[in-house]
């Protein structure tokens, strides 16, 4: 798919710490101020029951968090360093309501997964603290300028930049311990 100079794009990156500790002392010596307060994010990804979406690269999800729904479209990535990609997104009255509406449209579940997040503002990107079941993750999206400088500021640099998705992540950490790859949920919940 072709992406139109007047298509939003999303550019991104992602940085492991140790911790969400580690991760917000870092994000806070950055002088970033605080955007959004930590929240429990639960998306749904669907796909047809061939995979065509994925097949194609694209994604299709909806995202539920505390008071607040949204459905996203992105296209495939195209950036060998960053995430580039298009993305298309709308707040929704109704995040459940629209995921049993997918579901009688044909389309299937095929991964859900949650993070707690909490973001913050910094120059031209936005930075997310993501604690995720699979470890602790800084996301900083915004302009290339933006990132590499954010980036910067935590004391990091390209050779940390992780471009895979949370799915991608979750698989990986399920394969190294030879354990099935579900959906990335907190086991507490």
């Amino acid at each position: 798919m072709q992406m139109s100079s007047s298509a939003p794009l999303e550019r991104e990156i992602k940085l492991r710490f140790e911790s969400p500790e580690a991760a917000r002392a870092a994000v806070l010596a950055t002088s970033a101020r605080p955007l959004r307060p930590r929240r429990l994010q639960s998306d749904v990804l669907f796909d047809t029951e061939q995979r065509t979406l994925s097949a194609r690269g694209e994604v299709l999800r909806v995202r539920i968090e505390d008071g607040h729904h949204y459905v996203t479209f992105k296209s495939p990535a195209e950036h060998p360093t960053l995430k580039l990609r298009e993305e298309l997104e709308t707040g929704v009255e109704n995040g459940e309501r629209l995921v049993a509406i997918f579901l009688r449209l044909g389309y299937r579940i095929w991964f859900r997964y949650e993070k707690y997040r909490e973001e913050f503002a910094l120059d031209e990107v936005i930075i997310a603290i993501d604690e995720t079941p699979v470890g602790a993750f800084v996301e900083i999206e915004g302009s290339d300028r933006g990132i590499i400088a954010a980036v910067a500021a935590l004391g990091r640099g390209p050779s940390d930049f992780i471009i895979d998705s949370y799915r991608t992540l979750f698989v990986r950490h399920c394969d190294e311990r030879g354990i099935p790859a579900g959906d990335m949920v907190f086991a507490e919940r």
